[in-house]
């Protein structure tokens, strides 16, 4: 069985070393390190690890009797976040960032975890929560019984300590800081680093086979999850929140309550007939922007209220031209949220050609609920 270590890493490589340490002490010998960081969190993971200058790794390793030729760690596994235009990001810092953050740990979990003959530990001690956090569900999704999810304990004097990356086995003596800022020295044998196993539910187990056969989003995952039952579409204007199939997502006010009017006017249909197919309840750009239902809706939203009396843009500017604006983004938050398979359902859907293109929702009147 080959053991993979796949790791989280921001401005600190030491979480690095210092899983590393913990590991070959429990006499648990990782076969290969994969790290997923930021620009700048690579930059430090080279400096760290392979400045020929710093023998850091392969001092660990001799420690344990073991020699650089034993384990696959090079800077070819470092995994740098990049945006959609293959930019690497210096850090995350907006949902765009998160997204293209989860969307790497999910194909690197599902990447590692095919092969059968792979342990995946999954080492959720390092960078920001938000990497961690991403981490832990790529492991609930993708994870197997013999994958585990691992996080590491540092001596709270040492944690943080740039000068310290592990306890050597003949011991130094470095500086450290105490609580109130002053300088202290103290020998790194006094350094405690304990392995925590964290118990997690994976859920591959649950997922349909096809859906095995390349990385998919959590949300495409998640959803086949619901079975037997139709699912429902609930707009919370009280919460500010759409909720689908059990999943929810959370909507700026002026994106929800345009989004709103649609399912509302979709569920106030009464004709007589299955909503498959049909579009009589589409409207054209210039009925939505000139409805004072739009308006309406955002009133009903907490802080929506207070928006509109305070800006002359939002709903008070909404024109046919930045509808398509809203319209594209709400589409990327749906998708986002509740995946590919419902999208067509769910979505703000064009009908007909230029100029007398129509819109609207296509999801069944009797599965709309509205909350406020």
């Amino acid at each position: 069985m080959k053991n993979v270590l796949l790791a989280v890493a921001g401005l600190s490589p030491q979480v690095i070393t210092e899983a590393l340490y913990a590991l070959l002490s429990e006499g648990r010998q990782p076969h290969c390190v994969q790290i997923i960081t930021t620009r700048q969190g690579k930059d430090r993971v080279l400096a760290g690890l392979f400045d020929p200058q710093a023998t850091r790794l392969a001092n660990l390793l001799a420690d344990f009797g073991l020699d650089t030729k034993q384990l696959d760690l090079s800077p070819a596994n470092i995994h740098t976040l990049k945006n959609n235009a293959g930019v690497e990001l210096d850090d995350i810092i907006s949902p765009e960032d998160n997204e293209d953050l989860l969307r790497l740990c999910l194909d690197l979990s599902f990447h590692y975890t095919r092969d059968k003959d792979n342990a995946v530990w999954f080492l959720v001690a390092g960078g920001r929560k938000t990497m961690t956090s991403c981490l832990t569900l790529a492991a609930q999704l993708y994870g197997r019984p013999q994958d585990r999810i691992l996080h590491v304990l540092v001596s709270p004097e040492f944690e943080g300590c740039r000068e310290f990356w592990y306890p050597p086995k003949e011991p130094v003596t470095i500086q450290l800081t105490d609580a109130q800022g002053q300088p202290f020295f103290k020998q790194t044998r006094y350094a405690a680093i304990q392995l925590i196993t964290i118990p997690f539910v994976s859920v591959r187990e649950r997922l349909q086979e096809d859906l095995l056969d390349q990385p998919r989003t959590p949300a495409d995952l998640m959803q086949t999850l619901i079975r037997d039952r139709p699912l429902l579409l609930t707009n919370n204007l009280t919460e500010g929140k759409v909720v689908f199939g059990g999943l929810e997502l959370d909507m700026h006010p002026t994106r929800l309550a345009i989004y709103a009017f649609f399912a509302e006017r979709k569920k106030e249909c009464r004709l007589d007939r299955p909503c498959a197919g049909c579009d009589t309840c589409f409207l054209d750009a210039s009925e939505i922007v000139a409805s004072e239902k739009v308006s309406a809706m955002y009133r009903r939203i907490p802080g929506g209220r207070l928006v509109e009396e305070m800006s002359d843009s939002g709903i008070r500017a909404l024109s046919r031209e930045n509808f398509q604006s809203y319209k594209s983004k709400i589409r990327r938050e749906l998708l986002a949220a509740f995946g590919q398979s419902r999208l067509a359902e769910l979505e703000i859907a064009a009908a007909g050609s230029r100029p007398d293109t129509r819109y609207g929702i296509r999801l069944d009147r009797h599965r709309i609920r509205m909350e406020w």
